[in-house]
């Protein structure tokens, strides 16, 4: 059997709060279940939103919560030429086409209704170049992957069944981004192959990633991992938890004196393997852990309980 391994692949593109925190306390304790390596990876592709110093507070977090690692920090930023060489094994088959349109391009084409918090459908301007048509381009362009609006199933280890149709999803994606950076779609995937990843457990807004993943590891000749997709922690207002709704960040906590333990135990309280809010570390939650146990709907974060205060 090939052996379990798992990886933890926060953004460096600000703080870590407490839905990120339980996101990963969830991908953790599920490694740590099945006796699994797991990898630290720094997602940092995505360089305008990348904060000075983000880096170093992602780890201080996974310290303080007691979340080890046995690989890494691995940082993409340093793996390019990994990223390159897919592109051009793409290139190679005619699998990808330089694509010169603006968002508003794409906007403004858009006829047809698309998923909620995804883009409009790509109308296939560009479908029709050749790669080597990229050499005759004097604008800048990305690279846009030929998905033939193909539908892709697969078993969530959360969620069960799923079937998505990438016509859905705004058809051709792009996984070479203008500014000559692969984009999140393409540097994930070749990662979680190289890395022998087997395991990847996500926040479920990522579901819409899953699909485009799955084509890529069709095409480059790769073994999906298993994928589960949890339940975000938003605001009262029903929206991915974010600034606007208070103080959540980890670095708050703390810097107020609040032990790791009582978040970790209100963390695991919420995904119903502690019957009240009660310090505990996470290396004593893995006895605990179940799939089963967690609500399968949003948790609704609206401050911290006043022990924490």
């Amino acid at each position: 059997m090939t052996p379990a391994r798992c990886r933890l692949a926060p953004s460096p593109t600000g703080s870590q709060h407490v839905g990120n925190a339980r996101t990963y306390l969830i991908a953790w304790l599920s490694a740590r279940a099945q006796k699994a390596k797991i990898i630290l990876r720094i997602e940092d592709i995505d360089s305008p939103r990348v904060k000075i110093g983000a880096a170093d507070g992602l780890a201080q977090d996974f310290r303080w919560l007691g979340l080890e690692w046995d690989e890494g920090p691995i940082v993409q930023t340093e793996r390019l030429p990994r990223y390159e060489a897919a592109l051009e094994f793409l290139k190679v088959r005619e699998l990808v086409y330089p694509c010169t349109c603006t968002r508003s391009d794409i906007e403004n084409a858009a006829s047809a209704p698309h998923v909620e918090h995804e883009a409009p459908v790509y109308p296939g301007t560009c479908a029709s170049r050749k790669v080597a048509d990229a050499a005759k381009l004097s604008t800048s362009f990305a690279w846009r992957m030929r998905t033939q609006h193909r539908t892709f199933a697969w078993t969530d280890g959360f969620l069960g069944p799923q079937s998505i149709s990438l016509g859905t999803l705004g058809g051709d994606f792009v996984v070479w981004k203008s500014a000559g950076t692969p984009a999140y779609q393409l540097a994930v995937v070749v990662d979680d192959a190289e890395m022998g990843v087997t395991e990847v457990v996500r926040g479920d807004d990522l579901v819409p990633s899953t699909p485009r993943q799955l084509l890529l590891y069709e095409v480059l000749g790769k073994a999906p991992p298993r994928f589960v997709h949890v339940p975000l922690v938003v605001g009262a207002d029903g929206r991915r938890l974010a600034k606007r709704h208070g103080d959540a960040r980890l670095a708050s906590l703390r810097a107020a004196g609040v032990r790791p333990e009582k978040l970790l135990g209100w963390l695991a309280w919420t995904c119903g393997w502690l019957e009240r809010p009660e310090p505990i570390r996470a290396c004593d939650l893995i006895e605990r852990f179940s799939w089963t146990a967690i609500p399968r709907a949003p948790l609704v974060f609206e401050g911290f309980p006043l022990e924490f205060v």
